[in-house]
């Protein structure tokens, strides 16, 4: 059994101890920070030229200005693949001189190579995590910066070209190949003493706990200084008292920590639907009280446990459902705007989505941010896609694979939505080179985060005959890529395989990292979401029989850009697999995922009485949760419910809220309405979560029948909700944007 806690702070008692500490990632916030996102001036190389021509050190003609965060893969350059420089002026703001100055990068795609006036800053390879140098003293008041980006793949890349398919002549990795300074770009200012990051750890002890916060400190002058380093610890939002602690300290030359112990008496728990998060401010300062640097984080308090091959968050056994997303769309390519992601995040929590992996690659802060505030458990992972046995027996591969993940957890490793990492997804893992890459990566892992799982998404458990000749006994569960009724074989084989894998892995828990249709595999993109709606009801059916799968994860939210799984004859486009093309429309599966991965069941019907037996006086509903037996299924508490009663004129006559307190078995709401002359009435009930987003929305519709007897009893019985609207073509309501 391993357990992953993180528990918030309300009293405490503190201790520090210091010791060296090399190979820090990058800043998480400083001091100052000074924007440098904007217009920049751009220029393709496609012919390599530029450093020969000396653009790292004077601007070259035919530049263009673009906005960074920018991709060049929009427009006229949408395939290019190769070398490509970014340049910008910028100014040192007459504050920040004689103080130690920063240049940071929140991704840039794919390598990197940066100069400043004149002289090499640095480089760095890999397309989704952050970076940053330390700039010379005594620059000038204007400063000319330059950085070459390459987003060609190797054979060593991470991703890159996909060996394990090299008989198909189509290396390609499965999304686009967006070059670019693709993330924010800013500019920090520091003392000689700076923060760089905290790592919080907690320890349950009974109703009590103990929060280890370390702090990575670094000295970047040439002499000791004397610090006061301040903690306070807070409830993010609420009433309780925060914990202030304060303690000298003298910090040498160099890179250190400092570790506090701080004691919990009681806490509010982080849950998918009660998201419940904590911060922790470091601020140092001289002995004087002038401010040197401060630093935030947020964390949760919750358990992840795996035991009996099940899952538990928090002691309770949860089953749950997600879809996955990439940072793609046509307008804004990887280079992701604020608008974008939270749309799509705000769509994702309308369906239901409690879990996702979330794609192949580590993602902006704000989203893993987003998924703490909302409820959303993730699995991040590095973005090894299709490698074969040789590539991941290269040591050069190991070694970067190594470097991204250690820069993938320390950037991230506060939040309380992450609860297992992945090392590689649909790779020859199975294979002696490929099992010692996992081992080594597990090990790894263990060593930078002790408290969290390990898994890799796999598409080759069903060839897997003996579990100790498998990389998967490396792994904390199961995380499996399944595509049956497409690309692997007839549906029918599905309910076999499922039990060959449970026979083959008896005590390990399971998550269905993949499953969905592409369009390919049906005759027009409308024949092929119906492939999809009927691959999503009845999967989903097949995997709830089965205890040991904790999880599904719908292969995908949207349509992303390709270069493979296309119609035949085109090398360029959109992989047909989402529940909303690419323009972010919705197409009907999307209403079908959401309505088959509800927690909460509901059924209503119209009342009437025997004075007028045809005209409604109100109405009924039962609302239950999905059974243990059911996927998705997990206890639901603080949800509630609303109604709104709408007459021929789309006016409101009625409406109502009910508190729904932990709903288990079925509950009932009865409800009455005023008399009214209306021949039509349209109800609407919707279930919310804590969280605000809608957990189930359905509407009923009564018309006045056109005479009695039986064709009265049939209207009636319209207005009443079928037990799975899915499978009877009727749609619930869509959600209001």
């Amino acid at each position: 059994m391993r357990i992953a806690r993180w528990i918030p702070v309300r009293w405490a008692i503190a201790t520090l101890t210091l010791c060296a500490l090399m190979g820090l990632a990058g800043s998480l916030s400083a001091a100052t920070r000074e924007t440098l996102n904007g217009d920049w001036q751009f220029r393709v190389d496609a012919q390599g030229r530029g450093q020969a021509e000396g653009w790292w050190k004077n601007m070259p003609n035919g530049t263009r200005t673009v906005q960074v965060p920018h991709t060049w893969n929009i427009g006229e350059y949408e395939d290019y693949e190769g070398i490509a420089w970014y340049f910008k002026m910028f100014e040192i703001p007459e504050e920040y001189r004689g103080k130690h100055l920063e240049i940071h990068f929140g991704a840039t795609f794919y390598r990197a190579r940066l100069w400043l006036n004149g002289a090499e800053l640095g480089s760095h390879e890999g397309g989704h995590t952050s970076y940053y140098f330390a700039l010379p003293a005594n620059l000038p008041a204007k400063n000319f910066l330059a950085v070459a980006i390459d987003n060609r793949p190797t054979e060593a890349s991470i991703p890159g070209l996909a060996l394990r398919l090299k008989n198909t002549g189509n290396l390609w990795y499965d999304w686009w190949h967006y070059g670019g300074i693709v993330r924010d770009v800013w500019l920090t200012s520091n003392e000689s003493v700076l923060l760089r990051r905290q790592r919080i750890r907690t320890e349950l002890q009974g109703q009590d706990a103990v929060v280890t916060d370390r702090v990575f400190l670094e000295n970047v002058g040439d002499r000791a200084r004397k610090a006061i380093l301040n903690i306070r610890a807070r409830l993010d939002v609420g009433t309780d008292p925060a914990i202030e602690k304060q303690m000298e300290i003298e910090i040498g030359p160099g890179t250190h920590q400092a570790e506090l112990s701080l004691r919990i008496l009681s806490a509010h728990f982080w849950h998918f639907d009660h998201p419940n998060l904590y911060q922790i401010d470091a601020d140092l300062s001289d002995p004087g009280g002038k401010r040197l640097d401060s630093i935030s984080s947020h964390f949760g308090l919750r358990t992840v446990e795996i035991h009996d091959a099940s899952l538990y968050l928090n002691g309770e056994p949860v089953r749950l459902t997600g879809v996955t997303r990439h940072e793609d769309s046509p307008w804004e390519g990887l280079a992701e705007t604020r608008g974008t992601w939270k749309h799509d995040y705000d769509e994702m929590k309308d369906l239901q989505v409690v879990l996702t992996r979330p794609v192949h690659y580590p993602q902006l802060p704000e989203i893993l941010d987003y998924c703490d505030r909302h409820g959303i458990l993730l699995v991040p992972e590095i973005p090894l896609w299709q490698f074969d046995r040789r590539q991941l027996g290269n040591p050069e591969v190991r070694a970067l694979a190594k470097q991204m993940f250690r820069e993938m957890v320390d950037e991230d490793f506060n939040h309380p939505s992450i609860f297992a990492w992945s090392v590689c997804n649909e790779c020859e893992i199975h294979s002696p080179e490929g099992i010692e890459y996992v081992r080594q990566m597990r090990d790894w892992e263990k060593s930078l985060d002790p408290d969290r799982f390990v898994t890799f998404a796999d598409d080759l458990l069903p060839g897997v005959q003996e579990a100790t000749k498998s990389a998967s006994q490396y792994a904390d569960f199961l995380e499996w890529n399944q595509y049956f009724g497409t690309w692997h074989g007839p549906a029918s084989l599905l309910p076999g395989v499922i039990q060959h894998i449970h026979a083959t892995f008896p005590d390990k828990m399971a998550i269905v990292s993949e499953f969905g249709a592409a369009s390919i595999f049906a005759q027009s993109s409308a024949n092929g979401d119906k492939l999809r709606a009927q691959v999503i009801h009845d999967q989903l059916t097949e995997f709830a029989k089965h205890s040991w799968i904790a999880g599904a994860i719908f292969w995908c939210y949207q349509d992303y850009r390709s270069h493979r799984n296309l119609r035949p004859g085109l090398t360029n486009g959109y992989v047909e697999m989402g529940l909303v093309e690419q323009n972010r429309q919705r197409r009907p599966s999307y209403y079908v995922w959401q309505e088959e991965t509800s927690p909460v069941k509901l059924t209503a019907g119209w009342k009437n009485d025997n004075q007028y037996p045809f005209v409604p006086t109100g109405f009924r509903a039962e609302i239950e949760r999905r059974r243990a037996d059911e996927l998705p299924s997990y206890a639901l508490h603080g949800y509630h419910a609303a109604w709104e009663l709408r007459n021929r004129d789309n006016e409101v006559v009625a409406s109502g809220e009910k508190e729904l307190g932990e709903i288990g078995p079925a509950m009932q709401i009865e409800e009455g309405f005023p008399r009214s002359s209306s021949r039509s009435w349209t109800l609407s009930i919707s279930i919310y979560r804590p969280t605000g987003f809608v957990a189930l929305r359905k509407e009923i519709v009564w018309q006045e029948p056109v005479s009695g007897g039986e064709g009265a009893n049939d209207m009636k019985q319209k207005g009443t909700f079928p037990a799975n609207p899915a499978i009877l073509e009727t749609k619930p309501t869509p959600p209001s944007q």
